[in-house]
């Protein structure tokens, strides 16, 4: 596939949006935009002509640019749809956030999704449906604020993860990453106003000693909130894990399965088996826990039979949030280096039945994000029963809330909301890196967060 336009910053977003279409490869196309007093786009794809007018109707410069980008690529859609006879569930929308942009839009996002940018009904309900489950959580305001903590290492590397982890035992300094996340933790409180949820993520935390697990717990301190440890892999948890959490009061626990098969645990890389899920699962709701669980449509040689196994598993066990991944080719992933295109298959058979499934089973879906080179177009759907939301993932997911993040790799977020922006502050990926710099790292995040109070 090769594109051209005439609009050289818009190159990467026509990429994308080409990407979702299975049979664009090989294809010739040209954007060219016209200059007048309507956004006018012109695609050409190998030969064949498709003209394009929308209303311009924008108050400054920077909007102008968004409807610029917004049109550009609802025509090359259209066009491509044409084409090739091939209509996408999420129509021209391509961002990450699909229900942020429905925020965004206001009273009349439905018929801005569906009429103008062709989201099928099936997704729009998904949309509406998550809106009304985010409400009494949904909250813009000055000082709200969610902390996370990343610890970036894993019992082993899975196939198609593409986190920055290292495998713990084969990881150089754990107990030095471990004094500078505690000593970035300690200076980051002070600049915290109104903490909305802790979350400690990965890799996989409780692949750290329990000493080294009670050195970060004890740094964070009292928690007045909703409190999640991604506990993750089965084969990692432990009860000494669970007292400690319990002691230090934290209140959601994941247990992320992904299948339930055994045979496509060994293939991605999993070192434990259906049966480990079970008894880790029972263990955490020993514990009084609320449990995060996830499971992964298209995982390698899965059929729907597999995948619908799975999910009948995992709703009969019944944990307080299910999230349904839809396998995404992720840069950095052993899996990505292995496979150019992921093939659609049963894929959107398996997330039409997670739905039906998961609603009949008393589930409500209350977030949805979507990544690029997801197989079928489709995307990762977090559940909940009622009144057991998880707070920190609407807050991440509708960009609501400071995000105050300690770790390598980890991205801050500072809310501006009367200017409507973000600013971001990245940690270095290299836990070396990160440690060498912990000073820095803690004055340059202390400088965007004071900043403007």
């Amino acid at each position: 596939m090769n594109i051209k336009t005439d609009l050289e910053w818009l190159l990467p977003e026509l990429i994308e949006e080409a990407k979702f279409f299975t049979n664009a490869e090989g294809l010739e196309i040209l954007h060219r935009h016209k200059k007048s007093e309507n956004f006018d786009d012109e695609i050409e794809i190998n030969g064949k002509i498709y003209s394009y007018s929308s209303p311009a109707d924008f108050a400054d410069e920077t909007e102008k640019k968004r409807y610029e980008k917004r049109y550009a690529k609802l025509a090359l859609y259209k066009a491509l749809s044409d084409y090739l006879s091939e209509k996408l569930p999420w129509g021209a929308l391509t961002g990450i956030r699909p229900v942020k942009f429905a925020y965004c839009e206001g009273e009349n996002w439905r018929a801005e999704m569906g009429e103008v940018l062709g989201v099928s009904d099936k997704k729009l309900d998904l949309v509406s449906r998550i809106i009304n489950a985010q409400r009494g959580i949904y909250e813009i305001k000055d000082g709200n604020c969610d902390l996370f903590v990343g610890i970036p290492f894993c019992p082993s590397r899975c196939l198609y993860c593409s986190f920055v982890s290292s495998e713990i035992g084969k990881a150089k300094d754990v107990e030095g990453y471990v004094s500078a996340l505690v000593k970035e933790i300690a200076a980051a409180k002070p600049l915290i106003k109104n903490l909305r949820s802790v979350y400690i993520g990965g890799g996989t935390p409780v692949s750290l000693s329990i000493s080294q697990l009670s050195r970060v717990l004890d740094a964070i301190g009292e928690v007045n909130c909703e409190y999640t440890v991604e506990a993750g892999r089965p084969d990692a948890i432990s009860d000494d894990a669970l007292r400690l959490f319990k002691d230090y009061g934290v209140t959601r626990v994941c247990v992320n399965p992904q299948t339930f098969n055994d045979e496509t645990l060994k293939i991605i890389g999993r070192k434990h088996t259906a049966k480990d899920i079970e008894e880790k699962f029972e263990s955490v709701k020993k514990y009084g826990f609320d449990v995060n669980m996830d499971l992964i449509a298209g995982l390698p040689g899965e059929s729907f039979e597999d995948f619908k196994r799975s999910v009948e598993k995992a709703a009969a066990l019944s944990p307080e949030n299910l999230t349904v991944h839809t396998l995404s080719l992720k840069k950095g992933s052993i899996l990505k280096e292995k496979v150019e295109r992921l093939p659609s298959g049963e894929i959107e058979k398996m997330i039409d039945f997670s739905v039906e499934k998961l609603t009949e089973s008393g589930y409500e879906p209350y977030y949805t994000y979507r990544q690029k080179y997801m197989a079928g177009n489709l995307e990762n759907t977090g559940y909940t029963k009622a009144g057991k939301a998880c707070v920190y993932n609407v807050d991440v997911m509708e960009e609501i809330a400071d995000n105050l993040a300690c770790g390598a790799n980890a991205v801050s977020k500072k809310l501006f909301i009367r200017e409507n922006r973000i600013e971001r502050y990245g940690a270095p990926k290299d836990i070396a890196t990160y440690i060498e710099k912990i000073d820095r790292i803690i004055d340059e995040k202390n400088e965007l967060f004071l900043k403007n109070g």
